[in-house]
């Protein structure tokens, strides 16, 4: 899965804070785009599951945003994937998830900002909200500081001070802690980005407010930042001993996927395949379409990197705009997103909806996770959908949030009935019937139960998996593109 170890030093920092609502995606995505101008290349990674703010992300570096999820792909791929995606970087700005040490319920440091810090080896910058303290706010870094000593709280930004009195107080409180301030930033409404029902609205849907609201955040942390202590501060990490990950090292190590059952007076299959690497893109490869635009935001860039690998020609649609699938379509991804949002559009979008239905019903594989799932289905809130899955779906007031430990129950194009996967659910939607005669997925918590679709070659569901951690989802998805 990665090529051979080798000591590589990539100038990085983490960007953490207290708690949620600190600011540390405005000091995050500010302090990219504040270095990015400065000519740095920078490579922009964001902590745990989330989707939206790598978004952010990519418009303040001109680089794809990049998750490092330890409960998702395993601590050990944690500094492979951080360093896949840096590659040709000047320096790497990582944005922790939650309070720094909050990370998987029940499973202590697990996939915490922490815990992805000390993988990475990598120096902490903390945000603190000083809105409404002044001398505590020593006892507040003093603790997050000296926690874990493995955690080094190497600096700390104060944001929301309200006045240079304020700012005063808290540096002279800071002054004993031996944490250095390295950052003021005055309240600023202009840097903020408006949210909505699962968190901020996607940058996709709002593209030119959300350059201007970079651009102001790279505005800020420039004036109230010191960028070469913050530069000086990442350039100290030591080199990481191992090798960067490799997604055509990941699917030729990865197991074939077993060969169709012959029908009776087919031709007997050949030998097992063996893994090897991919063969050079050529203009016949397979052509796989996933979807994009406004309403399918959510995605992981190593997917789309695993495809390719295995085979695959990967074209991205709109479901809001294009009327067909691309020419030669012989397999679909519909990742996450906001579908309940553009339902109307969506529906109005007949003809694709029922292309989607006709490549479903031929026994194409189709892999829908969340957004796709809603979109498979016969309706979202009364709004037609591809009506490919005999359930209706609609919004909902209970937010479902949260890891999943989960079990394979049906065979699939994704994987085979047993195969042990970890995801995440987020959404404030629900699916009735929540399965089907064929579920995707035995889940063991919050509660036990079977959830998803598996027919023909449809595999739908909400969980959101991570296919670098089980680089053979790719390559059996594309196999079975290839003999479908």
């Amino acid at each position: 899965m990665m090529s051979s170890s080798s000591s590589v030093s990539v100038p990085r920092l983490v960007v953490a804070a207290p708690s949620s609502g600190s600011g540390k995606t405005t000091v995050a995505t500010g302090l990219m785009a504040a270095l990015a101008a400065r000519g740095l290349a920078v490579s922009p990674h964001k902590v745990g599951p989330d989707y939206i703010d790598p978004g952010y992300h990519a418009l303040a570096t001109g680089r794809v945003g990049r998750n490092l999820d330890a409960y998702l792909c395993g601590a050990e791929l944690v500094a492979p994937l951080f360093l896949h995606g840096a590659r040709g970087c000047d320096i790497a700005v990582v944005e922790g998830v939650m309070g720094l040490y909050d990370g998987a319920a029940g499973e202590g440091e697990l996939a915490s900002t922490a815990h992805v810090a000390k993988l990475l080896r990598a120096p902490v910058v903390l945000v603190v909200d000083a809105s409404s303290q002044s001398r505590s706010v020593a006892a507040l870094v003093h603790g997050f500081a000296s926690w874990d000593p493995e955690v080094r709280v190497a600096g700390v930004i104060l944001n929301k001070v309200a006045s240079d009195r304020h700012e005063q107080l808290l540096r002279d409180a800071l002054d004993s802690s031996g944490v250095p301030v390295l950052g003021v930033l005055r309240r600023a409404p202009q840097v903020d980005t408006p949210s909505r029902h699962l968190g901020l609205v996607p940058a996709a849907e709002r593209r030119a407010a959300a350059v201007e609201a970079v651009a102001a955040m790279a505005a800020q942390v420039s004036a109230g930042c010191d960028l070469e202590a913050l530069v000086a501060l990442a350039r100290g990490a030591g080199a990481l001993s191992c090798a960067a990950w490799d997604a055509a090292e990941a699917v030729a190590s990865s197991p074939p996927p077993p060969l169709p059952v012959p029908t009776p007076g087919a031709a007997a299959p050949g030998p097992p395949l063996r893994p090897e690497r991919p063969r050079p893109q050529s203009p016949d490869r397979l052509r796989i379409a996933v979807a994009g635009g406004q309403a399918f935001t959510f995605s992981y860039a190593e997917h789309t990197e695993l495809l390719t690998a295995a085979g695959a020609e990967v074209v991205t649609f709109d479901p809001l705009r294009d009327e067909q699938l691309p020419e030669g379509t012989r397999g679909l991804v519909i990742g996450g997103g906001f579908p309940e949002v553009y339902a109307a559009e969506l529906s109005a979008n007949e003809a694709l909806r029922k292309a989607v239905a006709a490549l479903a019903q031929s026994g194409a594989p189709v892999a829908a996770e969340c957004a796709g799932l809603l979109y498979l289905c016969r309706e979202l809130d009364g709004q037609p959908m591809c009506g490919v899955l005999d359930a209706g779906a609609r919004m909902s007031e209970r937010l479902t949030l949260g890891y999943r430990d989960a079990v394979a129950v049906s065979d699939s194009v994704l994987a085979a009935a047993g195969t042990r996967m970890r995801g995440h659910e987020f959404h404030r939607t629900v699916v009735e019937p929540g399965a089907g005669a064929a579920p995707a997925w035995g889940v063991r918590a919050p509660r036990k139960r079977v959830e998803g679709f598996v027919q023909q070659g449809v595999h739908a569901s909400y969980l959101h998996t991570h296919w670098a951690a089980e680089p053979g989802v790719a390559r059996r998805f594309v196999e079975r593109c290839r003999t479908s």
